[in-house]
């Protein structure tokens, strides 16, 4: 099958069973990564960092830039739309009958039940991601610590929690994140 195929396979799937948000498309950029060897999972925690750090919604961001990285600019537009895709067929469709969507009672007892499965898989791709940022892969002892990464961690960590920056809006501190992240690790 031809690797465009693919691409456009693949992250029309994820779009179409990512519920949840961006984050919950990690599952699934993992799976590709371990399947089909597209990036590492050193870049998969990159893609995580840009993301987060732009505006847009992640898995939109992810998805271009996993495209964009696998075969340039057309790459990037049909892993992008085929993700979006299965979104806006799903939107358009249930549009005409949202009121009635909502206050069905079997309706809202699936999403009872969808919730927790999907925080569940946002925090399985969180620790997986913590994981790769905070730790060295193949190290043992006080090695298999990446000091930099950690410390940079608390500091923000510590910034979000002290009352005259709690104010401050999530923004500044991924800016200061990604600002620092760049600069330590040069």
């Amino acid at each position: 099958m031809p690797e465009l195929l693919i691409l456009c396979l693949e992250f029309f799937k994820t779009g179409l069973f990512a519920v949840g948000g961006g984050l919950a498309t990690l599952p699934f950029l993992m799976t590709m990564q371990q399947t089909y060897g597209w990036f590492s999972a050193a870049d998969l925690a990159n893609m995580i960092a840009v993301s987060e750090s732009t505006p847009g919604p992640i898995g939109v961001n992810m998805a271009t830039y996993v495209g964009f990285a696998h075969g340039g600019i057309v790459s990037a537009l049909v892993s992008t739309l085929s993700l979006v895709f299965p979104s806006v067929v799903i939107i358009c469709l249930i549009a005409g009958v949202l009121e009635k969507f909502q206050k069905n009672k079997p309706v809202q007892d699936a999403f009872a039940v969808i919730r927790p499965a999907v925080t569940g898989l946002i925090a399985a791709a969180g620790l997986s991601v913590a994981r790769i940022a905070l730790l060295h892969e193949g190290q043992s002892g006080l090695g298999m610590f990446n000091w930099v990464a950690i410390a940079l961690f608390a500091v923000i960590f510590a910034a979000t929690q002290w009352k005259p920056l709690k104010k401050l809006h999530p923004v500044v501190f991924i800016a200061a994140g990604a600002v620092f992240g760049v600069l330590l690790s040069m």
